[in-house]
């Protein structure tokens, strides 16, 4: 009888546990899918049941076993040829399979356009929006009418929920396109410090006193900038690419037209480049823009240099002036690598604490916990 009234109670709080929910596309090798994981984990020290949902099965990380993972396989919807019909069969579906299998979520994180897209289509409270980019570049904003439609669409996405935007530079960009269409706020991406020193010592790089960049090889990268830059200083040190890509084969015909064959390394994707960030002498970044540079925060944990462009949005709220540079300079950028390459340590820059997952996650329920916020939501 008494064991029986314990095992009932440890059910009791079990159940009685908060719930949130992080929905995203997938969990291949991108810095929004690397948040979500991480996030979990800040929600699952704060006491809280956490489920993350994809809805495409390819992963590419290692998954944490405390958290709970779903996958919603829509490939039997692609005959629906409106997309804006077929997200709002997949929003029926998604709320029909919380509502079955993990129950009523306190909190619902929705990550990048097609989730977005999908929830704002769903029936389901407490949902917000996490915006990991700089809208108006992504989406390359103009006056064309192909513009100012993606834009009115965007704006009856976002306007269905509060939005979190992972940096300050992100949200006054929302803000600036969209208008005040929702309550936001900027609350960084976590970063998970002890996990990120643990994978740094996994194992030594072959390669010595070298640059590393890592990023994915798209049009906001810039590589194409950073190899220009690259190849007017000395090379006295070479420098590794990790990442893939659309735009893999267009840089590595670069490299080739800049005689780089020797000095740059392509060593593609990697599930974990710590041990590449926490060798390097320095890392660099010379994006046109960035959601909240994730990569900075990693090797400022490892006690890596960096120097990045000054870019919208996350830089310059991560490192000092000094490390910065502008844009698209291909002159100012060689400048910038030659400094750093004969002294690395003066582009060394601290750690900020306050972006421990839980810190953030507790921010985060402080957002959703707003009286105005919840009556929105």
């Amino acid at each position: 009888m008494i064991n029986s009234v314990i095992r009932t109670r440890k059910k009791e709080v079990k159940n009685n546990k908060k719930k949130v929910l992080l929905v995203i596309n997938c969990l291949q090798g991108g810095g929004a899918e690397r948040v979500v994981l991480t996030l979990g984990q800040g929600f699952y020290d704060l006491g809280y049941e956490v489920h993350i949902l994809r809805f495409k099965p390819r992963v590419d990380y290692e998954l944490n076993p405390k958290l709970n993972y779903h996958f919603i396989d829509f490939k039997r919807y692609k005959l629906i040829p409106k997309l804006e019909r077929r997200d709002k069969v997949f929003a029926f579906v998604v709320d029909r399979y919380i509502s079955k299998n993990i129950g009523q979520p306190d909190m619902i994180l929705s990550n990048l356009d097609r989730a977005d897209s999908i929830l704002s289509n769903s029936k389901l409270p407490n949902i917000f929006y996490v915006i990991h980019n700089t809208v108006s570049l992504l989406y390359k904003f103009d006056n064309t009418n192909a513009a100012d439609t993606l834009k009115s669409k965007m704006i009856n996405i976002y306007s269905q929920h509060p939005c979190i935007c992972v940096s300050k530079g992100a949200e006054k960009d929302f803000v600036e396109s969209f208008g005040n269409i929702t309550p936001t706020i900027a609350i960084h991406n976590p970063v998970d410090r002890d996990y990120i020193q643990k994978l740094g010592d996994v194992f030594t790089p072959e390669y010595q006193d070298y640059i590393v960049h890592v990023g994915s090889f798209k049009e906001a990268k810039r590589h194409d900038v950073l190899l220009k830059a690259y190849a007017r200083t000395d090379q006295s040190m070479p420098l590794l690419l990790l990442g893939k890509g659309k735009l893999k084969d267009e840089i590595e015909q670069l490299v080739v037209e800049l005689n780089l064959e020797e000095k740059v390394v392509f060593l593609g994707f990697q599930e974990n480049p710590f041990p590449y960030i926490k060798h390097a002498k320095f890392k660099v970044l010379t994006s046109d823009w960035e959601g909240f540079a994730l990569v900075i925060a990693e090797a400022l944990v490892l006690g890596t240099p960096v120097i990045s462009t000054d870019c919208p949005s996350g830089p310059s709220e991560l490192l000092p002036d000094n490390n910065l540079m502008p844009m698209s300079d291909v002159d100012a950028i060689s400048e910038k690598l030659s400094l750093a390459m004969k002294n690395p340590e003066q582009f060394f820059s601290e750690f900020d604490g306050s972006l421990l997952p839980i810190t953030i996650a507790k921010k985060y329920i402080a957002f959703a916990s707003d009286s105005k916020i919840k009556e929105y939501s």
